[in-house]
């Protein structure tokens, strides 16, 4: 690893749809621990979003949602750098040489492509089909060291090192870029629809039923906690017992994130319990938790030029580490000035 990079920390979050309790599990509470141990920068990532086509004012509008959200879940625009990718175009500049770098071969193995394209290939955008390589850029334009990722986006990280690698070697710039690593911890990571414990929870599912929205006030918290699909067996004393129980070990799973606990420890106060006694105790976590959130999310959504101001902020900074280092690659790459 280059010697003179810091542990430093890249992410983002697409601008799309609404975000729901997973977004904010999965990722954006993470955000706000890694702050205090990393150099981090969080980003909303608009060039990925139109990979697929986006409503323009529905896509600026989302964005400034996302940088509320930042802010409201507890991110300081002091301690961490947040911005939107299309104001720093290092991104989209790095991602065309890292289109020249990357093989046919290792994108036709991506499977989230497979999956978002779907059996019509042939009518994906380009860009689609080359988003992990824009994935790269984003980090390595920032030679971040670390980045927080779910288990469906660890092929794309993967992809990263074997550019960062690929890239080192065909220009015998040994080290130049570091391979960063994944951070994966934590409970709650991967949160599940409330209405089916084998599907991811998501914006794009037709049920708003099935996601918790980090706009939701109080009572919508509430009745979308007592609607969540369950069985009729009581909550059981171990973790093996909730194996073949998918929506059981869900709304556990939810609980043990909210409280900052070990599901084994959730299993311990709730096992033998129905999800009568259950839902009631997590729908008032979850109210406690999220509700907050909401409320300052709706206030900073009132002055948008506020937001902007700290996405406009972030962005100098963010292109105040960039710039340099993608002024570096074009040399080695052999570029003129």
């Amino acid at each position: 690893m280059n010697t003179s990079t810091p542990s430093r920390v890249f992410s983002g979050v697409q601008p799309t749809g609404n975000l729901h309790l997973g977004n904010y599990l999965g990722a954006i509470r993470k955000f706000v621990d890694l702050q205090h141990e990393y150099e981090c920068l969080y980003c909303i990532v608009d060039l990925h979003a139109i990979t697929v086509w986006q409503d323009p004012a529905a896509l600026r509008d989302q964005t400034l949602e996302i940088a509320a959200a930042y802010l409201a879940a507890g991110i300081d625009a002091d301690k961490a750098i947040i911005f939107h990718q299309s104001a720093v175009s290092a991104h989209a500049e790095l991602a065309w040489i890292f289109n020249c770098v990357a093989r046919m071969g290792w994108l036709n193995r991506m499977t989230q492509f497979k999956d978002k394209a779907g059996k019509d290939k042939e009518r994906a955008s380009v860009g689609l089909f080359v988003y992990p390589n824009l994935m790269a850029a984003d980090i390595l334009a920032y030679r971040a060291t670390h980045v927080p990722v779910g288990e469906d986006q660890k092929q794309h990280l993967e992809l990263a090192r074997d550019i960062a690698t690929k890239f080192n070697n065909d220009f015998e710039a040994e080290d130049f870029f570091p391979l960063p690593e994944p951070l994966i911890k934590g409970a709650g990571a991967r949160v599940m629809s409330l209405r089916d414990g084998t599907a991811k929870m998501s914006k794009s599912d037709p049920s708003d039923l099935s996601r918790i929205g980090m706009m939701d006030d109080a009572d919508m918290i509430a009745k979308k906690i007592k609607k969540a699909k369950t069985d009729p067996e009581p909550l059981p004393d171990s973790l093996d017992g909730l194996n073949d129980r998918p929506e059981a070990k869900n709304l556990v799973g939810i609980y043990a994130a909210l409280s900052g606990v070990t599901e084994e420890a959730v299993l311990a106060e709730f096992g033998g319990q129905g999800f009568g006694a259950f839902k009631p105790a997590l729908a008032d976590l979850a109210v406690e938790k999220v509700a907050p959130i909401a409320e300052e999310m709706r206030r900073l959504r009132n002055d948008p030029g506020y937001l902007e101001g700290v996405l406009g902020a972030g962005a100098q900074k963010a292109d105040a580490i960039a710039a340099p280092i993608l002024k570096e690659v074009k040399k080695v790459v052999g570029f003129l000035g």
